[in-house]
């Protein structure tokens, strides 16, 4: 998984509305750009995750393409293990299967209790081995921050996808997992021009996440207090949350979650308006970011 991942990829929302045309040809830009890694959500505003990633791969000659995560009441196990199964026969180590519990909104939105998370992840894991057949079952990664999880992570699958998350958790994560489990790490990126612009991107888009119990207390635990995940993250919390700047100073943020024991890092371009924009800010960071 190491090697299909590489050390830095890309992680997209930027799909879920596109034309599948325009779709594809994102795809390529991104492969020719370089990058060995693409990774796409199953939100809830999001297309099955099983149909998304079969037309990303079907886009690409080499790119590698990853769940970020496929959402656990989405679909039965057995269905999820069996779909991920043919794509992974269909284009062998191109595929690298990310899972996740969700959260309690859009697990209650689909009709299950949030009760017991770590649990349920078990007991879903449990029901995707129970799957025979003559396919080899796909590489998995399971999306974790609390320790438990992340030990489900190392025990049941290749390793653990960390979602806004700052660098002490990274190094954390990577302690508990132990060496051989792979860490793979989104990092946001914002696009927008100017600090003041900056700024009040990611207030916003940390506004969302922090709302959400999980990614909250994962702050805490890390030691920022109830001050810092209030009204969109302090300042603070911002600094460690996104990387901004140029090129050399994604770079080096990268270099910090790499150099803390991430084996991946997908950096995720937000603030821009339209695809076009992402694309054109991957483009600019890929010399500096792959160099790495």
């Amino acid at each position: 998984m190491r090697h299909a991942l590489g050390r830095v990829g890309v992680w997209t929302f930027g799909f879920d509305d596109r034309p599948a045309a325009r779709v594809a040809g994102d795809v390529r830009a991104i492969e020719a750009m370089g990058y060995p890694a693409l990774w796409i959500p199953e939100g809830s505003g999001s297309a099955d995750v099983l149909a998304q990633l079969s037309w990303l791969l079907a886009s690409g000659e080499r790119l590698t393409v990853a769940s970020g995560i496929a959402n656990v009441t989405a679909r039965a196990p057995e269905v999820l293990a069996r779909g991920a199964a043919l794509l992974s026969d269909a284009y062998g180590q191109r595929l690298v299967l990310g899972i996740g519990i969700g959260h309690e909104y859009s697990t209650e939105h689909r009709g299950f209790a949030w009760a017991r998370p770590l649990d349920r992840m078990r007991a879903y894991l449990d029901g995707m081995d129970q799957v025979t057949g003559e396919r080899a079952p796909a590489p998995r990664i399971l999306a974790a921050l609390g320790d438990r999880m992340l030990r489900l992570a190392a025990e049941r699958a290749l390793g653990a996808h960390t979602y806004f998350v700052p660098v002490e958790h990274t190094a954390h994560a990577r302690a508990l997992l132990g060496p051989e489990p792979v860490l793979a790490v989104e990092l946001g990126v914002l696009a927008a021009q100017g600090e003041v612009a900056a700024g009040a991107v990611a207030r916003d888009w940390a506004q969302h996440y922090l709302a959400l119990p999980n990614y909250a207390s994962n702050w805490r635990r890390l030691g920022f207090d109830d001050a810092d995940v209030a009204d969109g993250g302090s300042d603070r919390l911002i600094e460690a949350a996104f990387a901004s700047g140029g090129a050399d100073a994604v770079g080096a943020r990268v270099r910090e979650h790499l150099d803390a024991g991430a084996d991946h890092v997908c950096v995720q371009v937000i603030g821009s308006d339209d695809g076009d924009e992402d694309v054109a800010t991957l483009r600019q960071l890929a010399p500096t970011l792959l160099s790495l």
